[in-house]
C-alpha cells in the first residue's frame, strides 16, 4: 500500500525532528532543550522548550519540507486557512499561541538528493522573534485588523497567488500568497524576506 501524502510528510518530519536535535546538542550547550510531544503544547505553538537558569523560551518550529535541495530567501508566514470549509486564523496573529520564537528551517538538504527517508545532511535556521516580527509588520501599517481587512478581500476576492500590496516592497520585503487551487486548506500567507527581517532586528541566523 502506498504511503498516503500526509504519512510521508509526518515522516520527514520525524526524520528532520532527529536531525534538528543534533544541531540543538551543540547549539544550545549549556541550555536544556526538551522536544514536545504533547499535543495541546503543539497546538498551542510549541515544539520545543529552552530554558537557562529559570528562563523559558517557547520554540515553533516551521520547516521548508515541500522545498527540498533549494535555499529559499524568503518564509512564509500564516495568516489564514480553511478547515473543514471554514476560516480559521493562522498562526502569526493567533493570540491563543504561546510562541516565543519560530525556528524558520531552510535549505534542506538530504543525505541522498531528493529521498528525505535516508535522513538529513544540511539546512538553515534563522530564529524568528515573533513580537518583534508583529511590531515590525505593525510598523509597516500590517496591524492585526489591517491584515485581517486584507485577507477578507483576497479570500473572497478574484486574486492568487503572488499578491503584493502596497505596505511592502515586494523586492525587498515581502508580499501575500493565496495558495488557493494548490492546497486544500487553502492558506493565506505572508511571505517576509529573511535578510529584511534580520536587517531590521525581527530575526538572526543561528546556524
Amino acid at each position: 500500500m502506498m504511503k498516503s501524502q500526509f504519512d510521508n510528510d509526518l515522516t520527514k518530519e520525524i526524520l528532520l525532528g532527529k536531525h534538528l536535535d543534533s544541531i540543538y546538542l551543540n547549539l544550545f550547550e549549556g541550555y536544556d532543550v526538551k522536544r514536545v510531544f504533547d499535543h495541546e503544547q503543539q497546538h498551542n505553538g510549541i515544539d520545543l522548550i529552552i530554558s537557562k537558569d529559570g528562563a523559558e523560551f517557547f520554540i515553533d518550529e516551521k520547516a521548508q519540507l515541500d522545498y527540498l535541495e533549494k535555499d529559499l530567501p524568503t518564509f512564509a508566514f500564516e495568516i489564514s486557512y480553511l478547515k473543514d470549509g471554514k476560516q480559521r486564523r493562522g498562526w502569526l496573529f493567533d493570540d491563543k499561541k504561546l510562541t516565543h520564537r519560530y525556528f524558520c528551517v531552510t535549505a534542506i538538504c538530504c543525505k541522498e538528493k531528493d529521498i528525505p527517508q535516508n535522513g538529513f545532511k544540511s539546512c538553515k535556521i534563522t530564529s524568528i522573534d515573533r513580537d518583534k516580527l508583529i511590531k515590525l509588520l505593525g510598523s509597516k501599517g500590517l496591524t492585526n485588523e489591517r491584515m485581517n481587512k486584507i485577507n477578507e478581500e483576497i479570500r473572497f476576492g478574484a486574486s492568487e497567488g503572488k499578491i503584493p500590496i502596497k505596505e511592502l516592497d515586494d523586492s525587498n520585503e515581502g508580499y501575500l500568497y493565496f495558495s488557493k487551487s494548490g492546497k486544500s486548506e487553502q492558506p493565506i500567507n505572508v511571505v517576509l524576506k529573511l535578510a529584511y527581517l534580520i536587517a531590521n532586528k525581527a530575526g538572526k541566523r543561528i546556524y
